[in-house]
């Protein structure tokens, strides 16, 4: 619109004139400024955060827990988890616990994780997507929650319920006790409002309470008639071993993730033969082979990995978590991710282990070795365990474990193991999680207990039910 000023024109023509423009103006820069600030606050719609970036994101007050898990320390569950560590380190005869050690691991894992959840806006419940798991509790809108109180409160119901006076020394009992006590008057001086505090002490324990019973239908507490082992060369208990036969029927346990063990399976073993051309002899001809010249490394590998005492049935991976976790201090969000993840797939691994070790029904190396191979002295580094050779478990829940943290951490990271410094065992330092796992395996055979393919394979298996775990379970909302 042009604008000529003629001084013949009247005032009040001027004026309409001028409110016109200033209207055309003012109309195009507003425009201009909610275009920009649109274009400025879109997200990139094919960018996912992962849990890292989760920490920068911007808190969503119409959640109304006012502080989401992310701005906590995880320092109540590493505490509740050395409790559980320094339980699992018992020798043996004070140590029942046996599968069972990773078993509550994972369902420790699960509760944290539930219990937290609510304060993560990224986040989802498992519910639906473990097996049977139930529908855990809703956090109330627009209350505040301390989460580290709901931490302590799930871990402290799990804890007790797990470890109770049937099975565990008393001074565990007080520890757990003393803890629980500890941290709650810890968190109340910190919080200083009652009704906050008792809202999140209430709804961890109800989380709890929950998994815990679910927890017992899982068919680990079934009873089952004694296992009769197949006529040889079917795999039977052998000496120096004590005649008896450890979980035939753990396999039957509920599996966690449906789908988890799909395509992981291997081929089987050599077929039986005394045949000194055939695989079988060969495979077995190697173990005695390398028995002959071991290394004093080979021998501390071995013997590491023994995870005796303490840490039976591959508990020693929880000591592992924990090591790695405190170096990192990552925050609350990130601790009850990891340990869910980790927790339920060393769990789902074990299942699987057993279920195939006695269908398959592969008998140690000690018997052939023996008897076929005529070294009847013959003895492992120590004593061969009560169930069959394959896989070997211990190289299937390496391979678990070298996936999950290779996907939180990344495929170079280097650390060092003091899992038995305790007993004067030098520590052990590797470059990843891969090369660990592979030193795992090789140190079973070192060890004179399993054939080099149960090893390689058991690992492979790990790998891919870690790998299923992790593609089925979603725990970012879609």
């Amino acid at each position: 619109m042009a604008f000529n000023f003629n001084p013949t024109t009247s005032l009040d023509h001027f004026k309409k004139l001028f409110i016109m423009r200033m209207n055309f103006s003012s109309i195009a820069i507003i425009f201009f400024g909610i275009t920009i600030f649109i274009t400025s606050c879109q997200k990139n719609p094919d960018k996912q955060p992962n849990l890292q970036e989760e920490s920068s994101t911007v808190a969503i007050p119409s959640q109304g827990h006012l502080k989401q898990t992310k701005t906590f320390s995880s320092e109540s569950a590493k505490k509740w988890q050395d409790i559980q560590l320094r339980i699992l380190r018992l020798p043996s005869a004070a140590n029942p616990y046996g599968l069972n050690g990773l078993r509550f691991f994972a369902y420790c894992g699960i509760a944290l994780y539930e219990s937290v959840v609510p304060g993560m806006p990224s986040y989802q419940s498992l519910h639906g997507q473990l097996t049977d798991m139930p529908k855990m509790p809703d956090a109330e809108p627009g209350k505040e929650y301390h989460w580290p109180t709901c931490t302590s409160a799930a871990l402290a119901y799990m804890n007790k319920h797990f470890y109770t006076a049937a099975n565990t020394p008393t001074n565990f009992l007080v520890s757990m006790d003393s803890l629980e006590n500890a941290l709650n008057t810890e968190y109340q001086s910190e919080i200083n409002n009652a009704e906050t505090f008792q809202r999140s002490k209430d709804f961890g324990r109800t989380v709890a309470e929950r998994i815990f019973t679910w927890s017992t239908t899982d068919s680990s507490l079934n009873i089952y008639p004694a296992y009769v082992p197949s006529a040889l060369p079917y795999w039977q208990p052998t000496p120096p071993n004590p005649p008896v036969v450890v979980a035939p029927y753990w396999g039957r346990n509920r599996p966690f993730v449906p789908g988890s063990t799909t395509g992981t399976a291997s081929p089987v073993p050599p077929s039986y033969s005394t045949d000194p051309n055939s695989a079988y002899y060969a495979m077995v001809k190697e173990v005695y082979d390398i028995s002959q010249s071991l290394t004093q490394e080979q021998i501390a590998a071995a013997l590491y990995f023994r995870d005796a005492p303490g840490f039976a049935a591959g508990t020693a991976y929880i000591s592992i978590f924990s090591q790695i976790m405190t170096i990192e201090n990552r925050p609350l969000d990130f601790y009850a991710v990891a340990h869910a993840k980790t927790g339920i797939a060393l769990a789902e691994s074990l299942i699987n282990t057993f279920k195939i070790k006695y269908e398959v029904l592969q008998d140690r190396p000690i018997r052939y070795i023996r008897e076929v191979l005529g070294h009847p002295l013959w003895n492992p580094l120590f004593g061969t365990p009560g169930f069959p050779d394959f896989p070997s478990g211990h190289s299937q829940q390496g391979g678990v474990f070298a996936t999950v943290f290779t996907s939180l951490f990344g495929n170079n990271y280097k650390f060092t193991l003091h899992t038995y410094d305790n007993l004067n065992m030098a520590p052990r330092t590797y470059n990843s999680f891969n090369e660990m796992a592979d030193e795992v395996g090789r140190a079973r055979v070192y060890a004179g207990i399993h054939y080099t393919y149960s090893c390689v394979e058991g690992k492979k298996q790990g790998e891919r039910i870690a790998t299923n775990v992790l593609n089925i379970l979603k725990f970012k909302k879609e």
